[in-house]
């Protein structure tokens, strides 16, 4: 395909994604053009009848010969989608992904992706759609932190000073983009407590952000100086806070004050438990773990700050970091760091020993470009249970973010094989 192709077809969210990645030189050219292809393909799929007409109406588009090859493709395109009606549940089963690989006993499975309302399976009626006409589909661009709650994921987007909200019951996407007060710039992470306040770390804003369930904009929060939060975590009656401006986790009261009341770890650069740069954190099971991607190590707390371990280092083996960024535990402990050069997510147990790694640089479904936060979810898996293979039990949602490509919000499973029945 020459670049005339390449520039001239319509402009996709996610060619103009491609674009950027090769203007960044995060990838080659050919790695780029092969990743625009997918998005073609995918914009045919959907969409052959405003495709053709585009295609025709740009009568200097393509050359005879470049023209030939692509009305090729879209025959071919459309053979492939009218196979792909006719899947029977032999065909679902070969695609089904797990870590790791057979013959070892499968621990996560790749469920979906969410990258844009279409994901999410809604139907529009052929009244409606006559009538007002085909939905617009809504997509999220460059995502980076998110949270769950209630059947909603919340979504910070890098890309436009705000927020996604991708309602899995009513199986639409909407824009969060409050104005006034509550305008964000950069948000990074957020949280959301048992009350459903949703607490942004906005880091253009240098404030955390709080809006209520319904939205509405209800205070920020922060300091004047050395204050630029990168997540949000809140654990009892507290809010733990990464500043990576004084590499140092801030804890302030829940109340309506949000007083400052005190700040961790203690001690000079390079001492143990010191921080670097604190890129994410979480708390659970009484410990407070922050993804230190200063010193590409997973550093451990008590709640007061107390230093208590180490896990990880730097380097390029199993088990060590090189851009360490999102991190999240389950109730057992067990821990899971995002690195954004190796594009996977290392799973350890509550000991800091390597269990396993999924994810990898991408090359299909379950691979990771640019990935960025995993958060952990126990309480909606009411919505993805259809993804599980019948095999599996579902234990809970590993929810994780690439901040580039097709795939946007990746959604694994954690599964133990189901007992059979003893006869």
């Amino acid at each position: 395909m020459n670049n005339s192709l390449f520039s001239k077809i319509v402009e996709s969210g996610p060619l103009i994604q491609f674009k950027a990645l090769f203007y960044k030189k995060q990838f080659n050219k050919n790695q780029i053009i092969n990743k625009a292809h997918h998005s073609i393909y995918i914009s045919i799929k959907q969409y052959p009848q405003n495709f053709l007409l585009r295609l025709f109406r740009k009568k200097t588009l393509l050359h005879f010969n470049n023209l030939t090859c692509l009305l090729l493709s879209i025959i071919l395109v459309m053979i492939s989608s009218s196979c792909n009606r006719n899947l029977t549940k032999r065909d679902i089963a070969k695609t089904i992904i797990v870590y790791p690989s057979p013959p070892e006993q499968a621990r996560i499975q790749y469920l979906t992706k969410i990258t844009s309302s279409m994901d999410l399976g809604r139907k529009q009626s052929f009244f409606s759609k006559y009538v007002l006409g085909a939905e617009r589909q809504k997509g999220i661009v460059k995502p980076y932190g998110l949270a769950i709650h209630k059947g909603k994921i919340y979504v910070c987007d890098n890309y436009g000073g705000g927020m996604e909200i991708v309602d899995l019951e009513k199986k639409t996407v909407d824009f969060f983009k409050p104005r006034g007060k509550g305008q964000l710039k950069v948000p990074i992470n957020c949280f959301i407590d048992d009350e459903g306040y949703l607490y942004v770390a906005d880091a253009g804003r240098f404030e955390i952000v709080v809006f209520d369930e319904k939205g509405d904009y209800v205070k920020s929060f922060g300091e004047k100086e050395k204050f630029k939060p990168t997540d949000v975590f809140i654990y009892g009656d507290k809010i733990f806070v990464a500043n990576p401006a004084n590499s140092k986790i801030n804890v302030y009261s829940k109340s309506s004050v949000n007083k400052l009341l005190y700040s961790f770890p203690e001690g000079e650069p390079g001492a143990p438990g010191a921080l670097g740069l604190p890129a994410n954190i979480t708390v659970g099971n009484e410990k407070v773990y922050a993804a230190d991607f200063g010193y590409s190590k997973i550093k451990v707390y008590a709640p007061d700050g107390t230093f208590i371990d180490t896990i990880g280092s730097r380097g390029d083996r199993p088990g060590q970091f090189s851009k360490l960024k999102g991190i999240a535990i389950d109730k057992e402990s067990n821990i899971y760091a995002v690195d954004a050069a190796f594009e996977n997510v290392q799973l350890f147990n509550k000991e800091g020993k390597l269990l396993l790694v999924f994810g990898g640089h991408y090359a299909g479904p379950g691979d990771l470009i640019i990935p960025a936060k995993v958060m952990i979810d126990y309480d909606n898996l009411k919505y993805f249970q259809k993804f599980v293979d019948p095999g599996f039990d579902l234990k809970y949602l590993i929810f994780v973010t690439s901040q580039y490509g097709p795939d946007l919000i990746n959604v694994y499973g954690r599964v133990e094989p189901k007992e059979t029945a003893v006869k």
